[in-house]
């Protein structure tokens, strides 16, 4: 109960009456919004895998399976906070110091960000933040607000947590199966006109039998192992926090103390764990180098896990035989980053998380956790990150103090094409 009282001070006596609220998002489809749906309809998820319920927020005003994640998009927000007096600000220019959300930061008491488009708040944009109070992601992974400097100010940094960790997980699969059966390559000869069959299976191989293993297994690497279950593979995992023995015994998975113990006996490595600085370049060409000749890499948890020059080198080398996944550093990545241009890969813009099936989730979450904030209610554990000046929540559980955001403002040299 003390506890509590403690938190719900600290709520009102940072909680703005009329506050200025800024949502930094993607752009909108390049043929105008809205967008044609390919669907009427998305299943109705209510209660997670863990028995986590989905959000919950007092009301909701958009129907599920629009697009909420882009400017017009809106998250869906601004009739509720406008309707509550609040200001709503959206914007999709974010680096550099002439762009809107330097500008606009300025007197916001909430910035929200998606992990997609990253909003990166660093020292440098909170010293010119006073009234900040909370730093919002819609979506899952805060290491785009620097922790430590949130601690240090006793700014709230939230997150909706498991909103999208199957969505991630899908992309991860699909992935797998991408680069080991070498499909994009095989559906670019049917766009090119070509039908060279020996070139298609040349590096095509399939995933029956093969150890495939997983950086974390939390939400969604947990997810991706269960899946790939029925694929007939070997399955491994590290985590700081070990699986229970009835979980290792159903799937039948290997643990591992560390990521260096696991990595040397998987063809397959899928990353799923938070970006701090404890995993920071976790897979530099030292470790990459430990792995099987050939293995592939499948990243959706963040690009700055891996040495970004040292996947191109291995990529051209051979030591890797294929990588993919959707998350990059800085994001949006420059036009001449590496990424875009080694062999073999399968990169995607950041967008395992933002399907419209997630989006729904993420957007209902943002609302749950600004109803709880404005109306001076705790906000729940689970998308808690940094409350009170220290880590908290799900933030106690799976991130290290410290910053990771040095080197996002070459985010700035992205031109859209």
């Amino acid at each position: 109960m003390q506890a509590f009282r403690r938190q719900a001070r600290f709520f009102s006596a940072t909680r703005p009456t009329a506050a200025k609220v800024v949502a930094v998002l993607y752009e909108d489809p390049k043929q105008g919004y809205p967008p044609k749906y390919a669907r009427d309809e998305i299943p109705d998820i209510k209660v997670y895998p863990d028995g986590q319920t989905t959000p919950t927020p007092k009301g909701c005003d958009v129907k599920p399976g629009e697009l909420l994640g882009c400017v017009s998009g809106e998250l869906g927000l601004r009739q509720y906070l406008e309707s509550n007096g609040h200001e709503y600000v959206v914007i999709n220019s974010k680096d550099g110091p002439d762009s809107d959300l330097a500008r606009e930061i300025k007197d916001a008491d909430v910035v929200i960000s998606q992990p997609f488009w990253p909003a990166y708040v660093t020292k440098e944009l909170m010293d010119s933040a006073p009234n900040l109070k909370m730093a919002l992601t819609a979506g899952i992974g805060s290491d785009h607000v620097d922790l430590q400097e949130a601690m240090n100010r006793n700014i709230t940094v939230a997150e909706i947590t498991f909103c999208n960790s199957i969505s991630v997980s899908e992309h991860v699969v699909m992935q797998i199966l991408g680069l080991v059966r070498n499909y994009i390559p095989s559906y670019m000869q049917v766009v090119n006109g070509g039908w060279n069959i020996a070139d298609c299976v040349s590096r095509s191989y399939d995933v029956e039998g093969m150890h495939v293993g997983t950086v974390a297994a939390g939400r969604i690497g947990l997810a991706v192992l269960k899946r790939m279950a029925a694929f007939d593979c070997k399955l491994h995992y590290t985590d700081r926090h070990r699986l229970p023995k009835e979980v290792e015994e159903k799937y039948n998975l290997t643990y591992h103390a560390t990521a260096a113990d696991m990595v040397k006996v998987c063809d397959v490595v899928t990353i799923n764990c938070p970006l701090h600085p404890e995993t920071e370049h976790m897979f530099d060409e030292a470790l990459i180098n430990t792995m099987k000749r050939g293995a592939y890499i499948v990243n959706t948890a963040r690009g700055k896990i891996c040495d970004r020059d040292a996947i191109a080198r291995a990529l051209e080398s051979g030591q890797l035989a294929g990588y993919a996944g959707d998350v990059w550093f800085p994001q949006p990545p420059p036009q001449d980053h590496p990424w875009r241009s080694m062999p073999h890969h399968g990169m995607t813009p950041h967008i395992s998380g933002t399907s419209l099936s997630a989006q729904h989730r993420y957007a209902a979450g943002v609302r749950e956790v600004l109803e709880c904030f404005f109306e001076e209610r705790p906000i729940r554990s689970e998308y808690l990150i940094v409350q009170g000046g220290k880590l908290a929540g799900v933030g106690a559980h799976s991130y290290s103090e410290g910053n990771t955001t040095d080197g996002s403002a070459e985010a700035a040299k992205f031109k859209s094409a």
